[in-house]
């Protein structure tokens, strides 16, 4: 299958993220078909027990946007990396020291 080095790329980071978790999603991608017969789309199953290789090789005819496939599945992968959480500390307390005297009775949590 050929398909654009942003697509590519993308793919191999969101099987590997896939594989880490565990888990395996179906994904369409546009690809180029080599006889020459224009734009087609492909689906895989990528993740856990499916490898993806990525080869580059050189494009002969004009370069294909495939770029809203690309973001697509970015945001698939960003969906897969952890979400940050704010902690706030409450009013009054000692930022110093989050888990207090442990020494001081009163002061555990």
């Amino acid at each position: 299958m050929t398909t654009t080095d942003d697509v590519a790329a993308v793919l191999v980071e969101l099987t590997a993220a896939l594989a880490n978790r565990g888990k395996a999603e179906s994904v369409d991608i546009p690809i180029m078909l080599d006889d020459g017969g224009g734009r087609s789309d492909a689906e895989l199953v990528i993740g856990v027990g499916n490898d993806v290789l990525s080869v580059a090789e050189d494009w002969d005819g004009p370069q294909p946007d495939f770029s809203e496939a690309a973001d697509r599945l970015q945001r698939m992968l960003d969906d897969l990396k952890p979400k940050a959480v704010a902690y706030t500390i409450p009013d009054g307390a000692d930022s110093s020291d989050p888990y207090g005297d442990f020494d001081d009775p009163s002061e555990r949590p």
